[in-house]
């Protein structure tokens, strides 16, 4: 299917570039205007910043807005650049508000001031008005295109200004209900509207329960609020409970993506990058990557440490020195498992912070049980390996309780770890997927030398040691 879908594009870019090279302009705004905005975006992205605006200066207005608000934010930039003032002007006016103020946010201050001026009085005051609010928060993000009608109306009177004023509104899924001053009471979805008699009351449609969200929250409490209560658009309210936007299910994809990819890059030890990977400067991605490959690896030097607190263990008993790296790689990738698992079901708000005592003791069983079932693997590992080749000496046996005893601690504890380390971080205000899975393994790999030398003085001591 990707396949396909690649190909296709690499088809309209190849159409689009001999159209403009042959001047044949009919027939490249007829083939612009037969293709879903959203993949002529797609198109247009790889196409060079001059024959995209040549393009948009070809395609019809509604058309042209669609397809602009489906470019990524460089591309809108870049093809700004390119346009003539008037279009550039009906694009921003006719822009939807939030996606406006997500292209104004990344462009620099003297240019934001330019295009803010090219703006209607109206457009100008809501871009004014959201841009003012914090960067990464709700009120950034939401939109003043929405429906409100009052208690007191029928279902008739309401269809009939929705029929009206609902045209060029970001949505029409939910219709919110508010009292004289403008104060959330209620949100109906509008197939409650559509079944209902044309003379009921709106007050007897309404259930008095609805969700909203805080000009001030977050914007990722936007996306777990989205994701636990499936809705399609929430309204947004300032500190007194008057409507002030609504967000849409749309721009809360774009934060679950953002979100995501920085908590799977956090994940795999990599500071978050600010800008797509190609995007990204070399001299940027390497310092991204040199601060934690630098904490790590400082961190494996205690590794060497532990090691050598216990060379003379190692010196008596070389036969010790075969299991280390299946020791340490074991509490390291359980430690890895359960931070993986921890971190996510924190970011989907299925783990609170409340309820770290209850997933230490999950985690606890986890532990002693894939401890045991590794540790049962191990010892039946070196028993078969010593009656076939006498590898492990006359020892073997002691041997193999050290190892299978070893990996029920070590898998433990790097279970206990992975999942703690989360909570602790969060108590710190830190975030969670800053628990990486390298830097719990790195922790792991220290503390489980200790335990796995610790326990062999205790077996071995009087026979090898």
């Amino acid at each position: 299917m990707e396949q396909n879908e690649s190909f296709n594009l690499d088809q309209i870019q190849t159409v689009l570039e001999d159209l403009i090279r042959q001047r044949h302009w009919t027939g490249l705004k007829h083939f612009c205007i037969e293709q879903e905005p959203i993949v002529l975006a797609d198109a247009l992205r790889h196409v060079s910043a001059y024959d995209q605006a040549l393009i948009f200066r070809l395609l019809p207005r509604d058309f042209g807005i669609t397809t602009f608000e489906y470019l990524d934010i460089d591309s809108q930039t870049h093809l700004l650049k390119g346009l003539g003032q008037s279009q550039v002007a009906s694009l921003l006016n006719e822009m939807s508000p939030d996606d406006r103020t997500a292209l104004l946010e990344e462009l620099p201050g003297p240019v934001v001031k330019q295009l803010i001026e090219l703006l209607s009085p109206t457009e100008r005051e809501v871009a004014q008005t959201l841009l003012g609010y914090p960067e990464n928060s709700v009120g950034r993000m939401m939109t003043p295109d929405y429906i409100t009608i009052h208690p007191q109306w029928t279902v008739g009177e309401t269809l009939n200004y929705i029929r009206i004023h609902g045209k060029d509104k970001e949505s029409l899924d939910v219709i919110y209900v508010v009292d004289e001053l403008g104060k959330l009471i209620d949100d109906i979805r509008i197939n409650q509207i559509l079944t209902a008699e044309l003379n009921t009351p709106i007050q007897k449609v309404m259930n008095d329960a609805f969700v909203a969200l805080k000009v001030m929250d977050d914007k990722e409490v936007a996306a777990t609020v989205f994701r636990r209560f499936d809705r399609a658009a929430l309204p947004v309210c300032d500190s007194e409970g008057f409507l002030v936007g609504i967000v849409t299910a749309d721009d809360v994809i774009d934060i679950v993506a953002e979100t995501d990819t920085r908590d799977i890059q956090q994940l795999g030890g990599v500071d978050a990058l600010d800008d797509p990977y190609m995007k990204t400067s070399f001299w940027v991605l390497l310092r991204k990557r040199a601060r934690w490959l630098i904490i790590l690896f400082v961190g494996e030097m205690l590794t060497a440490t532990a090691m050598g607190f216990f060379q003379d263990e190692i010196s008596k008993a070389v036969v010790l020195a075969l299991f280390i790296p299946l020791i340490i790689s074991s509490g390291g990738n359980s430690g890895s498992q359960t931070s993986t698992l921890i971190v996510r079901a924190i970011a989907l708000g299925e783990v609170r912070s409340s309820d770290w005592g209850k997933v230490l003791k999950r985690e606890l069983l986890s532990g002693l049980v894939l401890g045991s079932i590794l540790g049962a693997i191990g010892f039946t590992r070196v028993v078969i390996v010593s009656g076939f080749t006498g590898l492990y000496g006359a020892h073997w046996l002691l041997i193999a309780m050290t190892i299978g005893i070893t990996l029920i601690g070590v898998v433990t504890w790097g279970t206990i770890s992975g999942a703690m380390l989360p909570f602790i971080l969060r108590k710190f205000k830190a975030d969670p997927a800053t628990s990486s899975a390298p830097f719990v393994a790195t922790i792991v790999d220290v503390t489980g030398l200790i335990i796995y030398f610790s326990v062999a003085a205790l077996i071995l001591r009087g026979t090898l040691l």
